[in-house]
């Protein structure tokens, strides 16, 4: 994700929680196409390109995570990928295993 400034009245629809997170949270329900992020811990906006439907609530990768890779949020290893994910894709269940129990069959 780029740290391009974007201009003001858009509104944020992806809120990240700390600078270094891989991960943001859908505020609204999100189709395909720019949207606006903001961090809680600084006044950072930018841009993320939305490569799919993302439900209110759910996890938006801010970056390209490589198969394997840990995910971090609220600057926590949360989870491990499954399999490689694109920035601007849904991060959930079906590609992300939880980092507390990804070792368990």
């Amino acid at each position: 994700m780029g740290d391009s400034s974007v201009g003001d009245g858009k509104k944020i629809a992806v809120l990240v929680h700390n600078e270094g997170d891989d991960v943001g949270v859908a505020v609204t329900d999100l189709a395909p196409g720019e949207v606006v992020a903001g961090w809680l811990d600084s006044q950072r906006r930018a841009t993320v390109a939305v490569n799919e439907a993302i439900p209110l609530g759910h996890k938006v990768a801010l970056g390209d995570l490589a198969a394997g890779a840990d995910v971090i949020e609220y600057q926590v290893r949360i989870a491990v990928t499954r399999n490689a994910i694109s920035r601007g894709d849904l991060v959930h269940t079906h590609n992300v295993r939880s980092a507390r129990w990804h070792q368990s069959a």
